[in-house]
């Protein structure tokens, strides 16, 4: 996949490989993240040219931007665990505050450059439902697995979104892509607690269904935006998917928690914190560096995001990962590595 596609809330992803910026989120914001989002409706990347460089040169300015994209999206989840919020309010107001900035940009794109088509719009908004539910499942499993395992196992949608593009428009998928999701799995078991416990204090089953399901939505979420395409409107789409996925947060998050608005200044500022870094920054910061770079130097640089989040989970969260869970984070981060991976060039004589 050459072309990469962002997460609203947050990241962007490189559609051949389905790696995640989340990195993302709402923004990606659609630009996760979270993310990590996240993140990842489409970053403006694919509305930047993309630059050509040398064969082996690599951007220094680019690798910069993306580390840091990378680790906006790592803090999320510490960001959630620290304003105390619960999953629906989380995600709702993750979406909501992420729009106050974005909706100026969109409006100022839409005078310069009109409006989608319908049917760009529709997906834009399907996809930003899926990308409220991912938000919300993934704002659970933090809450149950911990900030730091939680980011990892986000991953799965690498495996899932083949699947789906396998399964609704015939795409071809590598063998790597097949190997991969047995040993895909076993991590997951692992960095869930599943064998050999859990370091955190929630429930590691929840814990783990919730990652799941939200790496499953968020492969949909790709999937839609890659459909949705085009390069005329960088920041419009991502308005448009955040703003669907504020709606679906609020009725998801509002039958499973309720939607609560936090009470101190300190819990809004850590909600604004991950609008901010979550959503918007991670966006900015992944969409202007991934057209610059290869798409395998990228999606490695993006599998910072996981191993960042684990040591910001350690440090500001006093997480303590069990010697199991540490290993199939490991085991994640390896076979998202190999399954992503450009193939060697073919030697010439």
């Amino acid at each position: 996949m050459a072309s990469a596609s962002q997460r609203p809330g947050g990241a962007r992803t490189d559609m051949d490989t389905g790696v995640s910026t989340e990195a993302g989120t709402a923004a990606g914001t659609d630009a996760a993240a979270r993310t990590g989002t996240g993140t990842a409706a489409r970053t403006g990347a694919e509305a930047l040219p993309r630059t050509h460089t040398a064969p082996h040169s690599v951007p220094a300015r680019a690798v910069v931007l993306l580390t840091a994209g990378a680790a906006c999206t790592a803090a999320s989840g510490a960001f959630v665990k620290l304003s105390g919020a619960d999953a629906g309010t989380a995600a709702f107001l993750r979406c909501a505050l992420a729009l106050l900035v974005l909706v100026p940009f969109a409006l100022r794109e839409y005078a310069r450059a009109g409006g989608r088509s319908r049917r760009l719009l529709l997906l834009d908004t399907a996809a930003g439902v899926l990308l409220g539910v991912d938000f919300v499942l993934w704002s659970a499993c933090v809450l149950n697995l911990g900030a730091s395992i939680s980011a990892v196992l986000l991953n799965v949608q690498v495996v899932v979104f083949p699947l789906l593009a396998r399964l609704v428009s015939g795409t071809r998928m590598p063998v790597r892509f097949v190997l991969a999701i047995p040993v895909m799995l076993a991590g997951v078991a692992l960095a869930s607690g599943a064998v050999g416990g859990a370091g955190g204090s929630g429930d590691p089953v929840t814990g783990v269904l919730f990652g799941t399901a939200a790496g499953v939505s968020y492969a949909g979420y790709l999937f839609l935006t890659r459909l949705a395409g085009g390069r005329t409107h960088t920041v419009l789409p991502v308005c448009v998917s955040t703003a669907a996925a504020a709606g679906a947060a609020a009725v998801l998050g509002g039958l499973m928690t309720g939607i609560n608005p936090p009470d101190t200044a300190a819990a809004w500022g850590w909600l604004a914190a991950l609008a901010l870094f979550g959503q918007v920054l991670t966006w900015l910061l992944i969409g202007a560096a991934l057209p610059r770079l290869a798409p395998n130097v990228g999606a490695a640089l993006l599998l910072l995001q996981p191993v960042l989040a684990v040591l910001v989970g350690v440090v500001a969260l006093a997480e303590r990962p069990t010697a199991f869970q540490i290993g199939g984070s490991a085991l994640v981060v390896g076979t998202v590595w190999y399954a992503t991976r450009s193939p060697a060039p073919a030697a010439r004589d």
